[in-house]
């Protein structure tokens, strides 16, 4: 084996190591099969300055890659809105859906290191789930995450976060990602 196969992220020998078992226990599932599992990582970044100047959406997408290691997609205005000048098809935004490897190390990196720089920072909200396991949040400044250089970005820009699990309820997505050090508010 090379040691590219050899390697695992950290988040996810640990959640193969203890999580698992303590989510097993917790809710009393019979087959491994059931235990709540990440499913992918969904981040995107909506650009609306893109309109006005379409270096801005080449930027945010810059550090998008650099953030998530992987190539975003631009995103498209699905109708027209003239009152803020935008035509359909237009440019505005971008996005990158992380899976396996990829988005554990980015979950790795969003709770040890992020979150705890973002300022004034009192808990993520633990009632953003979706109903079916998934859960939201936003981030008002990508310059949190080490690898942006913050004398050499030209503005600062606000991510959302989707982490999608194979969680069918809300208390079982949030017993998992408690269990991965996501600092939910009392």
């Amino acid at each position: 084996m090379s040691d590219a196969q050899k390697y695992e992220p950290r988040m996810k020998t640990r959640y193969r190591a203890d999580v698992r078992s303590k989510l097993k226990e917790q809710f009393g599932y019979t087959n491994d099969m059931q235990i709540p599992a990440l499913d992918k990582v969904v981040i995107n970044m909506g650009v609306g300055e893109a309109v006005a100047d379409s270096k801005k959406l080449k930027s945010a997408m810059d550090a998008l890659t650099l953030i998530s290691g992987q190539k975003p997609v631009a995103t498209q205005a699905k109708k027209s809105i003239a009152g803020f000048k935008i035509r359909d098809g237009m440019n505005i935004g971008c996005k990158v859906t992380l899976r396996k490897d990829r988005m554990f190390e980015f979950i790795d990196r969003l709770v040890t290191i992020a979150l705890p720089r973002v300022k004034d920072f009192r808990g993520l909200n633990g009632k953003s789930f979706d109903g079916r396991g998934n859960y939201a949040m936003g981030l008002k400044e990508h310059i949190v995450f080490p690898e942006i250089n913050y004398d050499t970005i030209d503005q600062i820009w606000g991510m959302d976060i989707i982490v999608c699990t194979t969680a069918r309820t809300n208390d079982e997505a949030k017993a998992l990602l408690k269990e991965l050090d996501f600092p939910f508010r009392n």
